[in-house]
């Protein structure tokens, strides 16, 4: 049996990784500025990351959710301690796009309404439900097409209360990335945060931030929403969540009721996705990875500044999107044949996404920026 041939894949082999290093088969070193989908928060293989995950398994690996699990208790008092969120509750899963779907159906379940209003270059994952409410059509499928989900124009605030207000008496909700991130790292407006906030909360429609990617400090705060002081009433996590371990959550408004068989799960919040997690913030509290993420995100958005081939610089903390006049595919085969460096693509063909481990130190930042302008000043 071969692999069904699902994506172009970049011809290296990659055996090893340290913090924000890689090293293919062959032993070539790579600097990671792209995290893997901004999947690695803390750095590949921290110690200890690795020791919790190890001694986890010498315990007990797995088993179902019809028993207790501690760790599961744990994971959500940390995270609701550290995410200012301490009164929602926690569903665990396994996926960005997983916690999406549930999401959308906590919203539809409690509303008993089906239609949300979406955005714009959005990408909040492939399965059901969540790939209709992602701007992109070639991957919706004719079982997922439907008419649940209303495309508003990326911070169009004068569309946004037309449409809603059209669809009232059918609307259950509305998802808004934190930060946009395959669309290229677009940053929401204050005057439509706060427009969607107090909709929702005036006609009891529900408020989802999708912090995929832009949560788990990657923008310099614990959930890039909270750069605009507004506080939805569900919010979905996943990549830098566990380090690469899969897993997914749904932080849930205590406004919302929770009844048995709303959700379920078989592998979500296993003892071994759990005691990941747990490390994950264990790490970003004992390291300040807030912090960092917000100081070294300044200082490097401050040196691609000074690049004169850079057309547009857009991000927040760790989380940076860059334009070029040309294909930016262009410029990253060269970083990463010439200068051994990965970095990271968008919906635009002319933009690169930056979202190395919130780990990532001062000299490999400026490796990272003299290495580009030398492929830029070679093109």
């Amino acid at each position: 049996m071969k692999l069904f041939d699902v994506y172009p894949l970049m011809p290296v082999n990659i055996v090893k990784a340290e913090n924000c290093k890689l090293w293919d088969e062959n032993g070539a070193e790579y600097l990671d500025f792209y995290g893997g989908h901004a999947v690695i928060s803390v750095g590949h293989t921290h110690p200890h990351y690795v020791a919790k995950i190890k001694n986890q398994l010498d315990q007990i690996g797995f088993y179902s959710n019809s028993v207790i699990n501690k760790l599961q208790e744990e994971l959500a008092e940390k995270l609701g301690k550290i995410s200012g969120y301490e009164d929602y509750s926690l569903f665990l899963c396994n996926s960005g796009a997983e916690a999406n779907e549930n999401a959308l159906k906590v919203a539809s379940f409690t509303s008993r309404k089906k239609k949300f209003i979406t955005f714009r270059n959005s990408f909040h994952g492939r399965t059901s439900a969540v790939v209709a409410a992602t701007d992109d059509p070639s991957i919706v499928a004719p079982v997922n097409e439907t008419e649940n989900f209303i495309f508003c124009e990326w911070n169009n605030v004068e569309e946004f209360e037309k449409l809603f207000f059209e669809n009232i008496q059918k609307l259950a909700g509305v998802i808004i990335e934190g930060i946009q991130g395959i669309g290229g790292i677009q940053i929401p407006s204050q005057e439509l945060m706060n427009k969607i906030e107090r909709l929702c909360n005036e006609n009891s429609v529900f408020f989802i931030s999708d912090e995929i990617q832009s949560g788990y400090a990657r923008s310099g705060k614990f959930f890039a929403h909270q750069y605009f002081d507004v506080k939805p009433d569900i919010i979905t996590t996943a990549k830098g969540m566990a380090n690469g371990f899969p897993i997914g959550g749904v932080l849930i408004s205590p406004k919302i009721q929770a009844k048995h068989k709303m959700l379920g799960t078989t592998f979500g919040g296993n003892h071994l996705a759990c005691a990941a997690a747990i490390a994950v913030l264990e790490i970003i509290e004992n390291e300040n990875l807030i912090r960092e993420s917000l100081e070294k995100g300044k200082y490097l958005i401050q040196k691609l500044k000074e690049i004169p081939q850079i057309k547009a610089i857009r991000g927040k903390g760790l989380l940076i999107g860059i334009d070029f006049e040309i294909p930016a595919a262009q410029v990253s085969k060269k970083l990463r044949e010439e200068f051994k460096i990965f970095v990271g693509s968008a919906s635009d063909p002319l933009t690169m996404r930056l979202l190395p481990p919130l780990t990532i130190s001062y000299p490999e930042m400026d490796y990272f920026i003299s290495s580009l302008k030398s492929v830029l000043n070679s093109i």
